[in-house]
């Protein structure tokens, strides 16, 4: 046989071709001489194995260094030839380009490290308005997944080892081919891992973790939100495989109060104020969150006017200075009457008719747009 041509020429690439130019060359070549293609063409399987063994060397940084240094003597021919000698499928020609389309590169080569980061996970917490307002310190517990301290994480029996999986030879992907075209999938046996376990731990099952309940103190800052989230680095699920362990996120709900509703750093509430007080003026005690404040009531208020108290809102996590507290009048209409109040409202109700525009100026303006808009 004649001595094997030069892999870069095989592809028609240059020696310093990058990985995408060798993969495109590759292609083509592979879709001109596929056997699939080409029946009974022993000139096209040849040309076609030819260059699937160019393809899986430069494909390859470890064996294209060793090649390009030593040239054919560098490189083994059976890892080229051994798995596409003769039975090549068209699965086979495309499977590592396909890899890269799904996401998958190289998992069929080389075998998969199976290391993964651990999970992120969220705690709701509820809160009151006064903890959010002015932060507090809580204690919460939480389901979790520890590394298993019999097996130290390998999910094996103490004494054995996990063994390579026998189904994807330890890439931790199979292929599977529809028709022409084929893709890669994780191995159903080992689940990507490479590998199986034939005696499994006792504690953990062979899982490589336990569940448990753990105790985490959580400082809440003076400000939070509905919505808010304070990041527990490293408290979330253990990696798999020496991972790097995932987060907890706490988030914030806060309960509702029955006083005030917030609004960004600014509170409100509504203030009942009695007909008489509204009508004459007064002065009115309204609750804060830091305790009381008295507000005066001009004579003749109506109902929706509002009050602003400054400074007596919330300090945001992220504000440079308190919120308002706004506080809207509710003129509340007396129930229960004895039959004294009745005689003197109506007594009161006669007199104001006298001259209803003077006293009744919100009435006269709604009726006077109302005859307007009807045309009268």
């Amino acid at each position: 046989m004649a001595a094997k041509r030069d892999f870069y020429e095989i592809l028609g690439v240059n020696r310093d071709a990058d990985d995408e130019a060798i993969k495109k060359a590759y292609r083509k070549l592979a879709m001109k001489h596929h056997p699939d293609r080409n029946p009974d063409d022993k000139s096209a399987e040849g040309k076609f194995k030819e260059a699937k063994e160019a393809y899986e060397m430069l494909s390859d940084p470890q064996k294209r260094a060793a090649y390009d240094q030593y040239g054919h003597a560098g490189v083994d021919p059976s890892v080229g030839a051994g798995r596409g000698a003769g039975g090549a499928s068209f699965a086979d020609a495309f499977g590592d380009i396909f890899g890269d389309i799904f996401g998958q590169a190289g998992g069929g080569r080389g075998g998969r490290s199976g290391v993964y980061r651990g999970a992120d996970l969220r705690y709701n917490l509820e809160i009151t308005l006064e903890q959010a307002a002015h932060g507090t310190e809580t204690k919460i517990r939480i389901p979790t997944h520890e590394s298993c301290e019999t097996c130290k994480g390998s999910g094996a029996k103490p004494g054995t080892q996990p063994k390579t999986c026998p189904t994807c030879e330890g890439h931790g992907q199979v292929r599977m081919q529809q028709g022409f075209f084929s893709v890669q999938q994780t191995c159903p046996k080992c689940h990507g891992t490479g590998k199986i376990i034939p005696e499994p731990c006792p504690t953990c099952h062979g899982a490589g973790r336990i569940k448990k309940q753990k105790t985490l103190s959580v400082k809440i800052p003076a400000g939070v939100d509905e919505g808010d989230r304070i990041r527990l680095t490293g408290e979330g699920e253990p990696g798999v495989n020496g991972g790097p362990t995932g987060d907890l996120y706490v988030q914030m709900q806060v309960k509702p109060h029955p006083v005030f509703q917030r609004e960004s750093d600014d509170l409100h509430c509504e203030m009942p104020v009695s007909f008489s007080t509204a009508a004459l003026g007064g002065e009115i005690d309204i609750p804060t969150l830091d305790g009381h404040a008295k507000i005066r009531i001009p004579a003749e208020t109506q109902s929706g006017k509002v009050f602003r108290l400054r400074g007596k809102g919330i300090k945001g996590v992220r504000s440079h200075s308190h919120g308002d507290l706004m506080c809207h009048v509710v003129v509340e209409t007396p129930v229960h009457l004895t039959e004294r109040q009745k005689e003197l409202l109506r007594e009161f109700e006669a007199i104001s008719q006298k001259d209803s525009d003077r006293h009744n100026p919100r009435a006269k303006g709604w009726m006077d747009k109302v005859k307007e808009f009807f045309g009268d």
